[in-house]
């Protein structure tokens, strides 16, 4: 957003006119809304602000991210990257009766999570799943609301919101696989949160994303490969080549902790 005219996201569009000048913005309705197309205008006052600043450190939460700012007009400036954190206090493995309250004790649970769902966020790859996989398997979406539940199959377990975190840590516990096929992101932490309850995350090609996980604890699909994506989910569940400890491992360097005393030690 401090590089661009509009908008927070341009890989949905493939857009790049950022990089020179943007203008003619084909999402200027999208969020955040407006009527009138000020992106050029934008884009060169935000030059003009952030060029005069002196002595500045860009922060970024992925090499993704780092790598675009590389080719934005902020390029001189040092950029340093600081993954997101979170607190593994509250997001651990957590026995729940989750699976009893909707008789699923059975089932390979398919877990998305997103504060809001469309198609950027994989919307429609959740409902080729639930309508594409066997009976063995169960979508559960936290984060839907009525409008999204009119769209979704029967056969998908729609959660609007839960009532606190510790509810939400109870459903990624007993998650089989967190899968993340988002289209527009920059380093999500719904997989860290997936992963520090000892879940697998497999996650589209997308932003940083991928760097969230490893070998360890996830695989990676080619953005927009439903079909590979659905070959994936079936192979992690049947065989299970991830174990609960390296998940956890893998969380353990995303500790809140730990990256507050990164940027202590920036401003030191």
């Amino acid at each position: 957003w401090a590089f661009t005219g509009h908008c927070p996201h341009f890989q949905g569009v493939g857009c790049e006119k950022w990089q020179t000048e943007c203008d003619n913005c084909s999402l200027y309705k999208d969020y955040p809304t407006s009527n009138k197309d000020n992106a050029k205008y934008m884009f060169n006052k935000k030059k003009e602000w952030f060029l005069g600043v002196k002595d500045m450190t860009i922060v970024t939460p992925s090499e993704w991210l780092k790598n675009h700012v590389k080719n934005s007009f902020l390029k001189d400036y040092p950029i340093k990257v600081i993954n997101n954190g979170i607190d593994l206090n509250v997001y651990k493995p957590t026995e729940s009766d989750f699976r009893e309250k909707y008789n699923l004790q059975d089932k390979k649970i398919i877990l998305g999570v997103s504060l809001g769902w469309n198609n950027k966020k994989g919307l429609d790859v959740f409902k080729y799943l639930a309508e594409n996989l066997s009976e063995e398997y169960q979508i559960v979406l936290v984060g839907a609301d009525e409008n999204n539940d009119k769209e979704l199959p029967q056969n998908v377990i729609s959660i609007h919101r839960t009532d606190t975190q510790e509810d939400l840590v109870k459903i990624y516990s007993s998650a089989d696989l967190f899968v993340n096929p988002t289209r527009e992101d920059n380093f999500p932490t719904v997989n860290i949160e997936a992963l520090a309850c000892g879940t697998p995350v497999i996650t589209f090609e997308t932003g940083g994303s991928p760097e969230i996980i490893d070998e360890t604890c996830g695989i990676v699909v080619e953005k927009d490969n439903i079909e590979k994506l659905k070959e994936v989910i079936i192979d992690v569940c049947e065989n299970k080549p991830f174990t609960k400890e390296a998940c956890l491992k893998r969380a353990s360097i995303y500790d809140k902790t730990l990256k507050f005393e990164e940027y202590i030690d920036l401003y030191s």
